[in-house]
C-alpha cells in the first residue's frame, strides 16, 4: 500500500500543467500590472458607456415625448 511513486508522477504531471498554463498567458506583466491595466480598460469601457446612455435617453425623451 505504498503510494510514493504515485504521488511523485502526480507532482511531476501537476507541475508540468502549471508551467504549460504560465506560457500560454505570455503577456509578460505582474499581477499589479494586469490589475491596473483592467481597471483601465473598466473605467473607459464604464465611461463609453455611460455617453452612449446620455445619447440614447436624449433621443428616445425628445422622439417619444410627441406620440400619445
Amino acid at each position: 500500500m505504498t503510494r510514493g511513486n504515485q504521488r511523485e508522477k502526480d507532482r511531476e504531471r501537476a507541475q508540468a500543467r502549471a508551467s504549460k498554463g504560465k506560457q500560454v498567458k505570455g503577456d509578460g506583466l505582474t499581477p499589479e500590472q494586469r490589475r491596473e491595466r483592467d481597471a483601465k480598460a473598466l473605467q473607459e469601457k464604464a465611461a463609453k458607456k455611460a455617453a452612449q446612455e446620455a445619447g440614447g435617453n436624449k433621443a428616445a425623451g425628445g422622439s417619444g415625448g410627441g406620440k400619445k
